[in-house]
């Protein structure tokens, strides 16, 4: 039977079990070993037969994690804007910033 649960941080939704090393948008100013608890917890699921599904949260449930690497930077990802017939060329690239956690305590009701 494997414990589970899903959580919502940073405008998405982890589906995440103890033991799991995740990358999550970043987490403000953090520094590696902190603890981090994660509240909003959507499901938390014991096998097939234990589901608590909240709505849209479940009361009393989180979620404890602890930062591995406070930073880590993801691919770049390049655009270009381009006008056909007026010399207009613009490059521009981003690399998003996620935080690197990994999960070792389900709480759940």
């Amino acid at each position: 039977m494997t414990k589970f649960a899903v959580i919502k941080t940073g405008g998405k939704q982890y589906q995440v079990s103890e033991g799991d090393v995740i990358k999550v948008e970043k987490l403000g100013e953090t520094k590696a070993k902190a603890k981090v608890i994660f509240d909003d917890v959507l499901l938390v699921a014991e096998g097939e037969d234990k589901v608590t599904v909240g709505t849209p949260k479940i009361a009393g449930a989180k979620v404890e994690a602890v930062v591995i690497r406070p930073e880590v930077k993801a691919r770049k990802v390049s655009g270009i804007k381009f006008k056909a017939k007026k010399r207009y060329r613009r490059t521009l690239g981003h690399r998003q910033r996620y935080t690197e956690v990994e999960i070792k305590k389900i709480v759940g009701k």
